[in-house]
């Protein structure tokens, strides 16, 4: 449902087309005449795909919108920790009551404020639905449910600034290359309209950005901007009149979005009692892009495999996940049937490359790639757009200014699964650990990967390693069936992997780090160790909060 690229395909290539539509022409006199717009009467342009069923079918925003828990309040400051690693934090219950904004609400002035709100910062990990909202906040402004003092709105996304960053631009320049339609009309300042500036998704800022976060540029627009918390220490407090972050969905909020997504009352109870059973989903589940792979494997269980078991742990979903794409790739795109094999030749060739990209840009911390990054990874450019047009669910690609391609995989936990399976490939193919980039035992490839985790300092690994300990499981290997050459580990590897997860236990680890360890043997399935980890006490504190 919620992520950015099948929730509204492109916020200017669609919703501009709205914003901008000309309907009436009028002279206004301030200094020169200007050619009013009137934004609100193709609404219609707005409703873009929601998201897609399995069968790539489109759905629209407001048939599938389910409210996102916002709370004001919080802090500018880095947070650079595994982004999981913060919704697993954000999921306890509150030390304290915490106050909670509708998206409509963001620029109205509180209770005992005599100025109006002008900059707000929402903040955010990658998948929790900040892009949503400025989406929905300007759908509902075209559609004159809410923010009706409001002239001009210009959504913008860092990632398509950034692709001008060698450039220099006034800000009137810059909204006339974005929305051409401003241009046309004779629009040349913006200082008599109320204008509302929405920047997602902050990445870096240059200098014109910046003189319009300080206020030395065009004081009386408003601003919203939307980023991730490792980078929110870009802006300046003092340029921030309110600070709010959004927290994905509470438990009735979950429930609500399973409901719309199946509109039959027993399937949709059904799911709902599933994801309580497992801890690890019902965590990610706050996260709104998680519910939306979560309804699209579940959809296609449900419906190929009449009463079968549904998956348990994050690494079983994953593949799941991975499973259903492919055979929407041959289904919908190659003609092929719904009881062939899911891999061919081309589809094998096409995982593999993802994931040897997945796994070296996620060592070098990057999560947006470039044609030069495809390239290097054997990925034809001629074929990239089919790749994201094959396999939309799974990687992205976001035209910027001068057809410039801008890659992504959907959400971070996609790209941390894919760069697993990569690492287990090559181990399971060459003997070749990737961790450590030598030849070594299984049991080594398995304590090497959870040293490296244990040594991240903000849990960067931590997800990547769940997914790894999962892949060594046969069952998950016999859902890849076709994918992997070979499959299978010893009796004699697991059990000395656990072995190990008992003395690092006993090593006195931090909460988090203990967490982490509980999780991992959820993906190995190990149940007998769950009442060993939870004997230490500041584990089981942080686990029952």
């Amino acid at each position: 449902m919620y992520n950015n690229h099948f929730y509204i395909d492109s916020v200017h290539n669609h919703l501009h087309a709205a914003l901008f539509r000309p309907v009436d022409c009028q002279s206004v006199q301030h200094g020169s005449d200007v050619c009013f717009h009137d934004f609100r009467e193709h609404r219609h342009f707005c409703e873009e795909r929601a998201e897609e069923d399995p069968e790539g079918n489109p759905t629209l925003l407001n048939q599938m919108f389910t409210e996102i828990y916002i709370i004001k309040g919080g802090t500018s400051e880095v947070n650079d920790e595994h982004e999981v690693r913060q919704i697993e934090t954000a999921s306890r219950t509150p030390d304290r009551p915490e106050t909670t904004i509708r998206h409509e609400h963001i620029f109205k002035t509180p209770p005992g404020r005599d100025e109006p709100i002008r900059t707000v910062m929402t903040k955010g990990v990658a998948g929790i639905g900040k892009t949503v909202l400025t989406q929905k906040f300007t759908l509902d402004w075209a559609e004159d449910k809410a923010n009706q003092d409001i002239q001009f709105a210009f959504p913008f996304t860092f990632r398509e600034l950034n692709v001008l960053k060698e450039r220099k631009y006034s800000l009137v320049e810059l909204v006339d290359y974005f929305f051409s339609e401003t241009k046309e009309a004779g629009i040349c300042r913006f200082e008599e309209f109320p204008v509302v500036f929405i920047f997602d998704g902050l990445d870096e800022l240059d200098v014109l950005l910046t003189n319009l976060i300080r206020g030395n540029l065009l004081p009386s627009a408003r601003l919203w901007i939307t980023t991730r918390p490792a980078a929110a220490n870009q802006i300046p407090p003092g340029c921030v009149d309110m600070v709010t972050e959004v927290r994905g969905f509470t438990d009735p909020q979950k429930e609500e979005y399973f409901r719309k997504r199946f509109r039959d009352e027993e399937q949709a109870s059904r799911i709902n009692s599933y994801i309580k059973t497992s801890r690890s989903l019902h965590i990610m589940c706050h996260i709104p892009v998680f519910c939306w792979m979560t309804a699209t494997v579940l959809e296609d269980v449900l419906k190929t495999r009449e009463g079968g078991e549904l998956p348990k742990t994050l690494t079983e979903m994953y593949i799941h996940f991975l499973v259903v794409q492919t055979k929407v790739k041959n289904i919908k795109y190659d003609g092929g049937a719904e009881t062939d094999p899911h891999w061919s030749p081309e589809s094998r060739k096409m995982i593999e490359s993802l994931g040897k990209l997945a796994f070296e840009q996620l060592q070098k911390g990057n999560l947006i790639f470039y044609e030069s990054d495809l390239t290097e990874c054997g990925i034809d450019i001629t074929a990239a757009s089919v790749y994201s047009g094959v396999f939309t669910q799974i990687f992205k690609e976001e035209r910027g200014l001068y057809q410039d391609k801008v890659f992504s995989f959907v959400h971070l936990s996609v790209q941390e699964f894919l760069a697993a399976l990569h690492v287990h490939l090559t181990f399971t193919n060459s003997g070749v650990n990737l961790l450590s980039e030598k030849q070594t035992t299984s049991t080594c490839f398995y304590q090497c990967a959870v040293d490296k985790a244990l040594q991240s300092p903000n849990g960067h690994l931590d997800l990547f390693l769940r997914f790894l300990l999962g892949l060594s499981l046969q069952t998950n290997q016999n859902l890849l069936r076709g994918l992997l050459t070979q499959t299978g580990s010893s009796s004699e590897t697991y059990q000395e992997t656990v072995d190990y997860f008992k003395k690092k236990i006993s090593e006195n680890l931090s909460a988090e780090r203990s967490i982490n360890l509980f999780h991992c043997l959820n993906e190995l399935n190990d149940r007998s160790l769950v009442e060993e980890i939870q004997r230490v006490p500041e584990f089981r504190k942080s686990l029952h909060r």
